[in-house]
């Protein structure tokens, strides 16, 4: 992977001064692009819910419902 610094460089860069500043009347360049910014990433983790906590939380939400059902039939 071949890294490079994303900052203009001034010497090759036209519009800019020596110590990197634009003179008045000049557009700046554009920023620079830092796309080796992270660390690579090798391991993709699957998308989506696996089938144990979606069946437990259907679990819990049924338990709650029968419980509010059960209280509201007895009052």
């Amino acid at each position: 992977m071949h890294h490079h610094n994303p900052d203009p460089d001034p010497y090759r860069t036209p519009g800019l001064t020596a110590g990197g500043g634009v003179p008045p009347g000049e557009t700046p360049p554009a920023e620079g692009s830092t796309p080796w910014a992270g660390p690579e990433e090798v391991h993709n983790p699957a998308t989506g819910w696996a089938a144990a906590p979606i069946v437990l939380i259907g679990v819990v939400v049924a338990l709650c419902s029968a419980f509010f059902l059960a209280f509201a039939v007895a009052v």
